[in-house]
C-alpha cells in the first residue's frame, strides 16, 4: 500500500458504512468529509423555500439515519453544517398555503401536528442529536419566519454579509410559533426579543453579528469557505467546543414541553386570524415564491 492510501481507504470504509438513504433524500443534498469529518447539507426545495411537509419528512429522516450512523464506535463527526441551495435564500419559513389552507379548515390539531414536528426536529438539533458533534448553520440569503427560527437552534451560525434576517408574521396579525421566543429571549433578554418578533424588521447579517446571534461574517460567496476554516481552525479544540456548548445546555434549558406549549399558542392565533390577514398570509407567500422563481 502507497503512502496516503491508508486515508484514502478509510475514508472509503466510512463512506460505505453512511446508510445510502442519506444521499437519498428528496430535498436534502448530503456530503461527507472524512478528513474534516463534517457533513454538509443543503437544502433543495422544488419550490418557495420552505419547510413544507416533504421537507420535514427529509429532516426527521436525516436525523433518524445520521444519529444510527454517526457517533463514538461508529463513524466519527465532529461538524454538522445546514446550508441551502435555493438562490438567495436560506428559508423562508412555515408552510403558508398549508396554513392558510388548516386555518381556513378550523383544523387546530393539524397546525399543532405540523408546528410539534418543527420544535422536535429543533430540539433534536439543539441537543447535536446526542451526539459530540457541533452545529453550524451557513445562511447565505434571505432568513426569515422558521428560517431564522430553525438556524437559532444551531450551535454557530455563519453568515455571508448581504444575509437577512426577520420574523414577518406580525405582517398577518400572528407570531413566530417555532421557537422565536424561547431563543432570541435566552440569547438576548426578553426586551430585545419582543422588539425582533413585533417590530417585522428585516436585519442585516451585520446587525445580527452586532447583537451576538451571527457568530462569524463572511464576504459574499465565501460562507462555505468560512465553514471550512472555522471548522479546520476548531478542529484541535473540538472536545472542548462541546462540552461548553453542554454547559450552555444546563445553565440556560430549553425543553421541549415549552416549545410546544408556544405552538399551542401560535395554533390558537392562527385560528382567530381574519380574512384580511389571510389575504396578507397568501400575497407574502406568493411574493416569497415569486421572489425565489426569479433568483
Amino acid at each position: 500500500m502507497q503512502p496516503g492510501e491508508e486515508a484514502l481507504v478509510r475514508e472509503s470504509e466510512d463512506h460505505l458504512a453512511i446508510p445510502e438513504a442519506l444521499f437519498q433524500l428528496n430535498e436534502l443534498d448530503v456530503l461527507y468529509d472524512a478528513g474534516a469529518k463534517a457533513l454538509w447539507t443543503y437544502m433543495r426545495p422544488p419550490g418557495r423555500p420552505s419547510f413544507t411537509l416533504g421537507m420535514l419528512r427529509d429532516f426527521e429522516d436525516w436525523q433518524r439515519l445520521i444519529g444510527e450512523s454517526f457517533g463514538p464506535g461508529k463513524i466519527p463527526l465532529d461538524f454538522l453544517v445546514l446550508g441551502s441551495r435555493a438562490p438567495g435564500v436560506f428559508c423562508f419559513g412555515g408552510d403558508l398555503e398549508l396554513f392558510h389552507s388548516l386555518i381556513q379548515a378550523g383544523d387546530r390539531d393539524g397546525l399543532i401536528r405540523y408546528g410539534y414536528r418543527c420544535v422536535e426536529i429543533l430540539d433534536r438539533n439543539i441537543r447535536a442529536l446526542e451526539l459530540p458533534m457541533l452545529t453550524i448553520g451557513l445562511v447565505e440569503g434571505a432568513a426569515l419566519g422558521g428560517g431564522f427560527e430553525a438556524v437559532l437552534s444551531f450551535d454557530f451560525i455563519v453568515a455571508e454579509r448581504g444575509a437577512t434576517f426577520g420574523l414577518p408574521e406580525i405582517m398577518f396579525g400572528l407570531f413566530p410559533g417555532m421557537g422565536a421566543h424561547a431563543f432570541l429571549t435566552r440569547k438576548l433578554g426578553s426586551a430585545m426579543a419582543e422588539r425582533i418578533i413585533l417590530s417585522n424588521e428585516t436585519y442585516t447579517a451585520e446587525q445580527m453579528y452586532d447583537l451576538g446571534i451571527v457568530h462569524i461574517l463572511a464576504e459574499p460567496g465565501e460562507g462555505r469557505l468560512a465553514c471550512q476554516e472555522f471548522i479546520a481552525k476548531s478542529a484541535r479544540r473540538q472536545f472542548g467546543l462541546v462540552k461548553a456548548k453542554q454547559a450552555k445546555r444546563i445553565s440556560s434549558p430549553l425543553c421541549l414541553d415549552e416549545l410546544k406549549s408556544i405552538v399551542d399558542l401560535w395554533a390558537d392565533a392562527a385560528l382567530h386570524l381574519q380574512d384580511k390577514d389571510l389575504k396578507m398570509m397568501t400575497r407574502l407567500a406568493s411574493a416569497q415564491a415569486k421572489l425565489a422563481r426569479a433568483a
